[in-house]
């Protein structure tokens, strides 16, 4: 008989190493799936094979990264099972990678499914009423095995047709990790990530930011939104100018090359090469402003803001030189810095205000 294949959705939490290691432990090939959205891991896509060989190198883990962003963006708009405390569609979520990791399975050659849900352990996704809701709306029922709560949960496929041994699986639940912890130990796991949301549609920060999308309540269209403009969103001080701007500072230096990375060809790019301070993107300006002396009022306000928010030097003037670049052209503009009162209005961060 040939190797069984399963293919385990990984978080890269402890549950999930947890689940590859059980179902692993009795001769079974794992594949491992780390999807990823602008939402939680997307950093990862910029050197996949680091990743994979970091998972491999600490747990053994074989484990591929799959792109899920535009189904995700799509799931937003409404999701079945609606939302989360935030604007987290965590029941709706799990259900879309079922389904996408279904649509994996022929050509990895897997025979069932594997997760690190464990029975009790979160509110509104791992309840044995949701469980059973994920699996009938997945279309995963039989062949979905959650290996840490087995014994718990009724028989799967893998376990009636002998592909796996119902005996050596485990019976968690609640919302204690000091079994997987000791189980952690005894497979000498050692480096595991301590719990965390991760996704940013959970943070009460943030999710406001894309909940305002859905809500047509935003300076970027439901209907226009990309995969860039979420990263951008999620990214440094936002600001509305008037005329309609849609203005981005980095807050350090992380986010100011992090916005270098996202700038597209209709975007201004701004930032003071004499002394420290923020890079600016003024997204989508070339296609924003009408008339050239739109743009070039806007370009003002920016660089005063940039300059704002640059780092003081003492007895130094308070203005400040600022380059901008649109496209190929290039320019200087000797600026001084906004007053607050002047730009309240436009923050789109309501932790800034």
């Amino acid at each position: 008989m040939s190797q069984i294949t399963a293919l385990a959705l990984f978080s890269g939490g402890l549950d999930s190493i947890l689940a590859c290691r059980v179902v692993a432990a009795q001769g079974i090939r794992v594949v491992a799936v780390k999807f990823v959205t602008p939402f939680f891991d997307y950093e990862l896509l910029a050197a996949p094979d680091v990743y994979q060989e970091e998972v491999f190198n600490k747990y053994g883990i074989e484990v591929l990264l799959e792109d899920l962003s535009s189904g995700y963006l799509e799931l937003l708009h409404n999701p079945r099972h609606g939302f989360g405390k935030n604007f987290n569609p965590c029941i709706d979520c799990k259900i879309l990678m079922l389904v996408r990791a279904q649509e994996m399975m022929p050509a990895l050659g897997a025979s069932f499914l594997v997760t690190g849900e464990v029975l009790g352990q979160r509110p509104m996704s791992q309840r044995r009423d949701t469980l059973r809701v994920i699996e009938r709306d997945s279309g995963a029922d039989r062949f979905l095995l959650r290996p840490l709560s087995a014994k718990l949960l009724p028989e799967t496929e893998a376990e009636a047709r002998g592909w796996i041994d119902r005996e050596k699986l485990l019976d968690m639940n609640g919302r204690s990790r000091s079994r997987q912890i000791a189980l952690a130990r005894e497979l000498g796991i050692v480096d595991f990530p301590t719990p965390a949301g991760g996704c940013i549609l959970t943070d009460l920060n943030l999710s406001p930011r894309i909940a305002r999308i859905y809500q047509g309540n935003s300076i970027v269209s439901v209907e226009d939104i990309t995969v860039a403009d979420v990263r951008l969103l999620l990214t440094g001080r936002q600001f509305l100018l008037p005329g309609g701007g849609w203005l981005i500072l980095g807050r350090n230096e992380q986010e100011n090359v992090l916005l270098l990375t996202m700038v597209q060809n209709d975007d201004a790019v701004l930032s003071m090469p004499v002394r420290p301070g923020p890079t600016a993107i003024l997204r989508r300006a070339v296609s924003c402003y009408e008339h050239a002396a739109q743009l070039q009022e806007a370009l003002q306000l920016a660089a005063a803001l940039v300059v704002r928010f640059g780092k003081k030097i003492k007895d130094s003037p308070p203005e400040g030189e600022v380059r901008v670049s649109v496209g190929r052209e290039m320019q200087t503009l000797t600026v001084l810095p906004l007053a607050d009162q002047v730009f309240q209005e436009w923050i789109l961060n309501d932790a800034e205000r």
